[in-house]
């Protein structure tokens, strides 16, 4: 499970009672994409032929451009997981990324997923003794790649829900 019993209203949406700013929400969503796309190889690799992990980062990003609607991204995260539930390492989570990333339009929260999940995916292909390098490594990357504008909420959303992320933004 990666999102608290409590939601936090830094990740609800202003017209549904909380502080989020929709340009904000779509930044998540963007940095979601990306922390999902940087390991997408690890599911293709194991499933050349499934094409949904990655139709759900395209759709978290069409989502963004206003292509689609949140339900149709939502949708798309879902068949993404559906991909990982057969599959096992770094593969499956991998999918889960994906799918994390396109739900992200229907809740903001699911951002951190997308990251864990990520980082998850390259600690499991990493050389045996090498994993928590490798995901302090892809840590790192994500962390780089945030947005000035949501920098700072993400890393506070990483130190608040690292333990029911498996502890893997400790880098």
């Amino acid at each position: 499970m990666i999102l608290p019993k409590v939601r936090d209203p830094r990740f609800v949406t202003i017209r549904r009672g909380g502080t989020l700013t929709d340009d904000d929400h779509h930044l998540l969503a963007l940095w979601a994409a990306d922390c999902a796309e940087h390991v997408l190889e690890l599911f293709e690799s194991a499933r050349p032929g499934d094409p949904r992990p990655r139709q759900a980062i395209e759709h978290a990003r069409a989502w963004n451009r206003g292509e689609v609607r949140m339900m149709q991204a939502r949708a798309a995260g879902g068949h993404a997981m559906g991909a990982a539930r057969d599959l096992e390492g770094a593969a499956r989570h991998a999918a889960y990324a994906a799918g994390q990333a396109a739900v992200v339009a229907h809740v903001a929260a699911h951002e951190l997923g997308a990251a864990a999940y990520a980082i998850k995916a390259v600690r499991a292909a990493a050389p045996k003794g090498a994993s928590e390098a490798a995901g302090r490594r892809e840590c790192r990357w994500q962390r780089d790649r945030l947005p000035e504008a949501i920098r700072e909420l993400v890393l506070d959303d990483q130190r608040l829900r690292n333990d029911i992320c498996w502890s893997v933004f400790d880098c």
